[in-house]
C-alpha cells in the first residue's frame, strides 16, 4: 500500500507544505517552490529533503534517513517533480533504496539511501571526540535578514529561515574574507518549526558555500553530497558548522556538522562542489 504522505495536522510550515509529495502510480509528485530558490536553481539541499520524503512515504516502516549519497545531475528549477524510488532491499532494521527526482525527461538529482527507525537505534552510547561549535549568545550574533534587498531577491532561499552567523566569520560580506575557510551559524526553519530528520537533509545544505570565505563569493555547484543522520534532533535553535580544508583542480570539499540544543551530533555531511567561476 502506498502511504500519501501529506503535511502534520494543523497549519502546516512552510517546510512541510513545500515537501508534502502525493502518490502518482508507482511514483510520488510534488512542486518545488521558487521560495527554495538559489540564483538560478533549487537549493541543493531542499531538494535533498524533498526526495528524502518521497523515500519515506515509500518506506513506512523506515522513517528516517540515515545515510543518504546524492548526485546533482543538472540544475532544478520551481515547478512540478516526480520521485522515482527503486527499493534495494528492505530489511528488518534498515532498508536501502535508489531514487531519482525528474523534472519532464531531465533527472536533476539521483540518489541512494539507506532508512530505519530512528527510535529503535540506541541513544544512551556516544563516544565521540567531536567537539560542538561554539557560537556567542544568538543576540550578538549576524542575522541573514541585514542581507542587501538584492541578495534577498537573487537568493529567497536564504529568507526560508532565521540564520544567526559567528561576528568574527562573516568579514567575507564586508569583503574582507579570513582565508579560513570556516563559516558557522545558529539556525532555525521559518515558522519556528522544530527540526527533525527530513529538515536535517535541508540544513547541511544551508550556509553559503564556505568558499565565500576564501575570497571565491558565487555559485558552487554540488557534484555530491553524503549525510548522515545521527540522531533525531531535540527542539530548538541548530548548531550549523561547514569547513574546507583542500582547494583543487577547481574543487573543494565541504564538510558539515548539525548539532543540536542538547549538544549532541545529530548530522555530518561531506560534498565535493566546483568552485565559484570567476569573471
Amino acid at each position: 500500500m502506498t502511504t500519501d504522505l501529506t503535511a502534520p495536522p494543523g497549519a502546516p510550515s512552510e517546510f512541510d507544505r513545500d515537501i508534502t509529495v502525493s502518490p502518482d502510480g508507482a511514483d510520488h509528485v510534488g512542486t518545488m517552490s521558487d521560495g527554495w530558490r538559489v540564483g538560478g536553481g533549487i537549493n541543493g539541499g531542499f531538494q535533498l529533503s524533498l526526495i528524502g520524503n518521497a523515500i519515506r512515504a515509500s518506506l513506512p516502516s523506515h522513517p528516517d534517513p540515515i545515510a543518504v549519497s546524492a548526485y546533482y545531475v543538472s540544475p532544478a528549477v520551481a515547478g512540478p517533480v516526480r520521485a522515482v524510488v527503486r527499493p534495494q532491499r528492505v530489511g528488518g532494521r534498515t532498508a536501502t533504496v535508489s531514487a531519482d527526482l525528474r523534472q519532464g525527461e531531465d533527472v536533476r538529482l539521483t540518489v541512494l539511501a539507506t532508512y530505519g527507525d530512528l527510535d529503535a537505534f540506541p541513544t544512551d552510547d556516544v563516544r565521540t571526540t567531536a567537539e560542538p561549535v561554539v557560537l556567542p549568545p544568538r543576540d550578538q550574533c549576524v542575522p541573514n535578514t541585514m542581507a542587501p534587498d538584492e541578495v534577498k531577491a537573487m537568493a529567497p532561499f536564504t529568507q526560508r529561515f532565521a540564520m544567526l552567523f559567528h561576528p568574527d566569520e562573516v568579514g567575507w560580506a564586508l569583503g574582507q574574507p579570513s582565508g579560513r575557510g570556516q563559516i558557522s551559524a545558529w539556525f532555525r526553519l521559518a515558522d519556528d518549526r522544530e527540526p527533525d530528520p527530513l529538515s536535517l537533509l535541508m540544513a547541511v545544505d544551508a550556509l553559503p558555500p564556505v568558499t565565500f570565505d576564501l575570497g571565491l563569493p558565487g555559485w558552487a555547484p554540488t557534484v555530491e553530497l553524503s549525510a548522515h543522520v545521527r540522531a533525531k534532533p531535540a527542539p530548538g535553535w541548530l548548531r550549523l558548522r561547514h569547513r574546507t580544508r583542500n582547494v583543487a583542480g577547481g574543487m573543494f570539499e565541504e564538510d558539515c556538522e548539525v548539532w543540536d540544543s542538547q549538544d549532541r551530533l545529530v548530522a555530518q555531511s561531506r560534498q565535493l562542489a566546483l568552485l565559484p567561476q570567476t569573471r
